[in-house]
């Protein structure tokens, strides 16, 4: 199985998993010129950018582990243009999570606030 359709794989579960705890979408596989964001979300007031890593070897770590520091300039670029582009006003909170999914037992972690940026 590709590396790609393994990651759409744990993106479809990571969005069925965030629906269930009452998350709703805004936007599932977000592209700019930046970067990519997996999936948008609203999580009461809060516009929650998410980062979903699957990994089928925790050899080296497992997903959240693998969000590097510049993996993460990447998603806060990304979601700046996003946020521009979408004129969201700047009251509204903004929260990067990741999902990480062990890629053999299926076992969701749910990493809220992992990092974040001043805006």
């Amino acid at each position: 199985m590709s590396t790609l359709h393994t990651g759409r794989i744990a993106e479809q579960k990571a969005l069925s998993y965030l629906l269930e705890q009452g998350l709703k979408l805004v936007c599932q596989n977000y592209y700019c010129r930046l970067g990519e964001i997996d999936l948008i979300m609203r999580e009461g007031n809060y516009l929650v950018f998410i980062e979903v890593r699957s990994r089928s070897n925790i050899k080296f770590g497992d997903g959240i582990a693998s969000v590097t520091y510049a993996k993460r300039q990447k998603i806060i670029k990304t979601t700046s243009h996003y946020l521009l582009k979408h004129k969201v006003q700047e009251r509204n909170p903004v929260r990067f999570d990741v999902i990480s999914i062990d890629g053999s037992s299926g076992h969701i972690t749910w990493l809220k606030d992992a990092f974040n940026a001043d805006y």
